[in-house]
């Protein structure tokens, strides 16, 4: 899969983690109605079947996800929570999409 592609799958996939976690988020802690846990299930099961679209939906891709997720949830915690990230949680990103680089792109030893 190209790289682009893959990348934007992994956002993705982070979205609708997020969504799926966000929703019933405001029911419990900002009592917010109830419906919402449908569009937060559906939300889920989207994520999960976004995952098994990834070429090789295991190990090596989901760390890789892993790192992307952290990148998306910093953009979450900025666009939709209103919270201004921090210089150290942009620099703790950096270092993850470092570590997928080097995961996703790193060479392997032939088996």
């Amino acid at each position: 899969m190209d790289l682009f592609k893959t990348f934007g799958l992994f956002v993705i996939t982070a979205l609708a983690e997020i969504v799926g976690c966000y929703l019933p988020y405001l029911w419990l802690k900002q009592g917010k109605p109830i419906w919402l846990l449908l569009p937060a299930a559906l939300s889920l099961a989207l994520f999960a079947w976004l995952l098994s679209l990834h070429p090789t939906a295991a190990g090596r891709v989901y760390a890789a996800y892993g790192g992307v997720y952290i990148g998306v949830a910093i953009l979450w915690l900025w666009l939709v929570d209103k919270v201004t990230p921090s210089t150290t949680d942009w620099v703790g990103v950096a270092v993850c999409f470092v570590g997928m680089a080097i995961i996703m792109f790193g060479p392997r030893a032939s088996t």
